[in-house]
């Protein structure tokens, strides 16, 4: 019986080839139809108002699934608010908001959300703090009460601080390890200096120097109705979001003056050559990094584009050149990150030691190239469309929209962006995109972070300058 289902097997899995031979001789391919006409995402009406106290609300009803979702951004809350001593405080401060109020300790409150059908979570960005929370259209003031508690009135526990400063320190032991942590933190800060945009990664003494009256005059001073959005989307009628905004935040009052804004981030930088010890390791980390813009400035749109074509997808410039063509990693990227106050220019790839240099030299000669040459009007079509359908398909969900609207404004863009982003992307030139790389991408304003064993690289790195060689 086992000769017999091993000769059937056999036979039909070879089949397909007989019969391919036996097909009709004129039968031929049909094209591919051609692309459908895009569309644009649908700007969604947004009902805006200021309370009294200064805290805005954005309203986006929407029809669909019985839920609500709202997300409060807290501009200047986030890790540039962060003092020198303290950097990634604003992670814990964030993660400690749920953990306990002055009503609730952190079980209570996570069974109040699911009993509401939803949930209730903090994360902190470069710029502020987003607390998120959604629940069923039938337990929405309820949430919306929850939200106002968890974001105003946090207690901070001892035994919450204290696991969660336990939690932190053993989470950093662990990314330490890891050369792309090392990586991200070296290039951070080679490309920002000490402004806070680099300096976000916590240190063990910036842990374990957090109390819980640290955490609570943190809170006092960032969390403020003047700094504030709530977005509030989903099945819900305007007038009723805004009475449940109003009773749940309108007698929130701000404590003291304002923290100041953060300063604009460095728009040069002297190149850095840095090499972090690791000793052994078959494989090189490599970041190339320069100073970037704010998410808000004039060539945004047209950067955006650029390091989608360079190094944003799989069928980028750099990852088709550096995994496709050469096999020299499983992955390489590049492109722009903008924050409020500046951004960053950043490339990076895992590469085998003994092609680190020649992974950097095809780095910069991508980066020539975008900067010099005109961008294919067949490549730049394909980019716009994956662009735009990415963007249509993650601004699918209420939740999305809510995330995105907060998020836009804590980097300093308008609601309107929300719609404006696919057309304006649709509009940008070759030639704009040329222009943006060659004064964005250009190789000389580049720094070099790698983290790898110097036997086995430092002779290939020479070509690109005199490294520093760290255990940092």
């Amino acid at each position: 019986m086992k000769k017999l289902m091993l000769t059937l097997a056999v036979t039909m899995a070879f089949t397909p080839m007989a019969f391919a031979a036996d097909a009709p001789a004129a039968a031929k391919s049909t094209p591919m139809p051609a692309y459908g006409k895009d569309k644009p995402i649908p700007t969604p009406k947004i009902a805006k108002k200021t309370l009294a106290n200064g805290m805005t609300v954005w309203v986006v009803p929407r029809d669909g699934l019985p839920r609500v979702d709202f997300v409060l951004a807290v501009r200047g809350a986030g890790l540039a608010a962060d003092d020198k001593a303290h950097p990634g405080f604003a992670s814990l401060l964030a993660g400690m908001l749920n953990e306990g109020t002055a009503k609730r300790d952190s079980r209570a409150i996570a069974e109040a959300a699911q009993g509401m059908g939803g949930s209730v979570a903090a994360s902190p960005a470069n710029d502020g703090i987003l607390v998120s929370a959604n629940a069923l259209t039938s337990h929405a003031a309820d949430m919306m009460s929850l939200l106002a508690e968890v974001t105003r009135a946090p207690s901070f526990p001892a035994k919450e601080v204290d696991l969660a400063k336990a939690n932190a320190l053993q989470a950093l032991r662990v990314s330490e390890t890891t050369p792309r942590f090392r990586a991200e933190r070296a290039i951070n800060e080679a490309v920002y200096g000490s402004h806070p945009y680099g300096h976000t990664e916590p240190t063990v003494d910036a842990i374990t120097s957090v109390t819980q009256d640290m955490l609570r005059t943190e809170h006092a001073r960032r969390f403020r109705p003047d700094r504030a959005l709530l977005v509030i989307t989903g099945r819900v009628s305007e007038a009723e979001a805004m009475k449940l905004a109003q009773a749940a935040f309108g007698d929130w009052k701000a404590q003291g003056p304002a923290l100041a804004d953060v300063a604009p981030a460095p728009v040069s930088a002297k190149p850095a050559r840095i090499l972090l010890q690791r000793g052994g390791s078959v494989q090189s980390t490599i970041r190339i990094g320069g100073p970037g813009i704010a998410a808000s400035a004039a060539d945004q749109v047209p950067l955006r584009l650029a390091s989608t074509i360079l190094g944003g997808g799989f069928s980028s410039r750099v990852n088709i050149n550096l995994r496709e063509e050469k096999g020299y990693t499983y992955g390489a990227s590049a492109g722009a990150r903008m924050s409020r106050a500046g951004g960053a220019i950043v490339g990076g790839a895992d590469v085998r030691n003994e092609v680190t240099g020649a992974a950097l030299t095809e780095y910069f000669n991508e980066y020539k190239r975008i900067g010099s040459e005109a961008v294919p009007a067949d490549e730049i079509t394909m980019n716009k469309r994956y662009v735009a359908g990415g963007y249509l398909i993650s601004n699918q969900l209420q939740r999305a929209v809510a995330a995105t609207l907060a998020q836009n404004w804590l980097v300093g863009l308008p609601p309107e962006f929300l719609g404006q982003y696919v057309p304006l992307i649709e509009k940008v030139t070759p030639a704009q995109v040329r222009t943006v790389s060659a004064k964005y991408f250009a190789p000389e304003k580049q720094s070099i972070v790698v983290v790898g064993d110097p036997a086995a690289v430092g002779e290939q790195l020479k070509q690109f300058g005199e490294f520093t060689v760290s255990d940092k």
